[in-house]
């Protein structure tokens, strides 16, 4: 079962149903009937056109669920609309739906979450930890962004922002590694930045290849993670990175700066020192002080706590660390390398043993535990 092509073809899927009249909630449930049914059917009799079975299936799962609740007249006519035999239409839907879900009627979190959920693949454990809230909160959330949209007609698409931050946590989680849509989320963000002219959309395209640039280096061949100070830099993707630079210095000619241009500078200053230590981290402190006035993000603060311990010593960077909540993820981890970094290995060890407790996946788990584990064969006896 191929489940890449599966979450490749959920969104034109989607589309299709949406605008042959179905709500956005029952088309989801729709399609999501119809990959269950792919799943159970594929392996033994693979369909010659699998998004033209798809769309048919998911229709069907459709009309059964309508003609419970739905009168007569407006059952004939759906089924007078149910798509012919044959080939699907083409036409790619996928930014179009990212559009629609950013809806007027939703708040700018909300609209972000249904996204992700309908139309990115991503499960409500992975949002809930991109938004850094409960999963029972975040499940909340889209039920009703599901229920609001299911009453409301997708003639006042949302605006672009929402779009933008969308597509960053789509980024985000394919970069992870647990959900392979990085590709998908670089695709997008081109396909958007051909047709609207704005700054920020041209920021988080180079921010987007800046990041993907370093993919091949960020593991180990035994799919363990490796931190950037010691990545083969000789992996790294030139080409787009060259490519993200020359986009993110015609944003910032502009002098609009928004939070993904100033995202786009830190990965350009890493991506431009030859080695580790070559590293600008002053300037690199100085771009997160800006990002931090932009958003006022704790994660950013976070971030910055390890610049400023790279830039000013791991002292200055702990004393950084201090004023944040240590709840926020990462933070007990960024704790252990702060105080390795200043000489206090047995408060590291600790730190980076409780840091593999807490981490959001089992790589970053990995990596922790082995932290821990060098620094303990460091320490004397």
């Amino acid at each position: 079962m191929n489940e890449a092509l599966l979450r490749s073809l959920t969104p034109n899927v989607l589309g299709i149903l949406v605008r042959r009249g179905a709500d956005f909630a029952a088309a989801e449930d729709a399609v999501q009937d119809a990959l269950i049914e792919a799943v159970r059917v594929w392996p033994a009799d693979p369909p010659r056109d699998a998004k033209g079975w798809l769309v048919t299936v998911a229709w069907r799962k459709f009309l059964d669920a309508t003609r419970a609740d739905t009168a007569r007249r407006r059952r004939e006519d759906l089924v007078e609309e149910e798509p012919a035999p044959g080939p699907a239409p083409s036409a790619d839907d996928t930014l179009q739906l990212y559009f629609l879900c950013a809806h007027p009627s939703l708040t700018p979190s909300s609209a972000v979450a249904l996204t992700l959920r309908a139309v990115g693949g991503l499960t409500t454990r992975q949002i809930a930890q991109a938004y850094l809230v409960p999963e029972a909160t975040m499940a909340q959330r889209i039920s009703r962004a599901k229920r609001t949209v299911s009453d409301v007609r997708f003639d006042q698409p949302g605006d672009v922002a929402t779009v933008l931050r969308v597509l960053y946590l789509v980024f985000n989680e394919g970069y992870s590694g647990d959900v392979d849509l990085a590709a998908e989320a670089i695709r997008l963000t081109r396909q958007l930045a051909a047709v609207i002219d704005h700054p920020e959309v041209a920021g988080l395209l180079a921010l987007m290849l800046l990041h993907h640039a370093r993919r091949a280096a960020r593991t180990a061949p035994d799919g363990s993670l490796v931190p950037l100070a010691d990545q083969d830099r000789g992996r790294w993707d030139t080409t787009s990175i060259a490519e993200g630079v020359e986009i993110l210095q015609a944003a910032l000619a502009r002098d609009r700066l928004g939070e993904f241009q100033a995202q786009a500078a830190i990965a350009a200053l890493h991506a431009d020192a030859p080695t580790a230590e070559e590293t600008d981290w002053v300037q690199i402190v100085e771009w997160y002080d800006e990002l931090a006035g932009l958003t006022d993000n704790p994660v950013v603060r976070l971030n910055r706590a390890v610049a400023v311990g790279e830039a000013d010593g791991p002292r200055a960077g702990l004393a950084a660390l201090a004023a944040l909540d240590d709840s926020l993820p990462r933070h007990t981890a960024v704790a252990a390398y702060l105080h390795e970094r200043d000489g206090d290995l047995t408060t590291a060890a600790r730190l980076y043993a409780e840091a593999a407790q807490k981490a959001p996946n089992l790589a970053e788990r990995n990596h922790l535990t082995r932290q821990a584990a060098r620094i303990n064969t460091r320490r004397p006896r």
